[in-house]
């Protein structure tokens, strides 16, 4: 075979392969929103709004009232159900329930879990991204080890007001440096697909197309000021 046909041959098999790809993407995404709509569909108003209550756990255990209402499909997530026998036990739980919904297990994995790295502030003051990544990182591979699923982190605030108490879980005052800390934690968290998902906590301000964004910190609440999380303007 001539070497131009080869390489035409070559060109046409990658692009088949690829334009496979992209429709198999296209269609998996378009089968996980026809099972969620049709499991939304099936539900009650009480399993509905069971998905929207999230339960403390006794320490690292699901306290009996948690199971019992795991039981009945009233439990959408836990914050503190840890560890393989106290996950399994409420996971099992929910699997009685009559539409069979596993429960999210979040902790709040903000700066390490077995492993404590410096507080995201004191991260931030680096100005080192890589290290951050690799830190988040660490972090998701031993809460995914315990059963979490769920980070609670990053915390995205921009903080203006030293007064507030929760500055210490952001980067600080500047966007375009907050913005690179989170994405480097998301990075981070997201090592593999088994493993946590990350929450960008208490978005306050507006995107960067204007769009606003309701939080705990949001404006008017005298912690924080709005603003824009565009990048920085040269």
């Amino acid at each position: 075979m001539p070497r131009k046909t080869s390489i035409y041959a070559a060109l046409l098999i990658l692009v088949t392969i690829l334009a496979s790809h992209v429709f198999a993407q296209k269609r998996s995404q378009a089968d996980i929103e026809a099972k969620i709509n049709a499991l939304i569909a099936k539900m009650t108003l009480a399993e509905k709004l069971g998905q929207l209550q999230q339960m403390p756990g006794a320490g690292e255990v699901a306290s009996p009232e948690t199971i019992e209402m795991a039981k009945k499909g009233l439990v959408g997530s836990t914050l503190g159900v840890r560890g393989a026998k106290n996950v399994n036990e409420l996971q099992r739980a929910a699997m009685q329930s009559r539409l069979k919904i596993p429960v999210l297990l979040g902790f709040d994995v903000i700066h390490g879990y077995r492993t404590i790295f410096p507080i995201p502030l004191a991260q931030a003051a680096s100005w080192d991204p890589q290290m951050v990544e690799r830190d988040s990182a660490i972090a998701a591979v031993e809460a995914r080890s315990v059963g979490l699923h769920w980070t609670f982190a990053p915390m995205v605030d921009i903080a203006r007001d030293p007064r507030w108490g929760r500055i210490m879980e952001g980067a600080g005052e500047d966007t375009y440096l907050g913005s690179l800390m989170a994405a480097a934690q998301v990075r981070g968290f997201q090592v593999s697909s088994t493993y946590t998902r990350w929450c960008p906590q208490d978005l306050a301000g507006s995107l960067s197309d204007g769009r606003p964004v309701a939080s705990e910190a949001a404006a008017g609440a005298g912690r924080t000021a709005p603003v824009s999380l565009g990048g920085r303007p040269h």
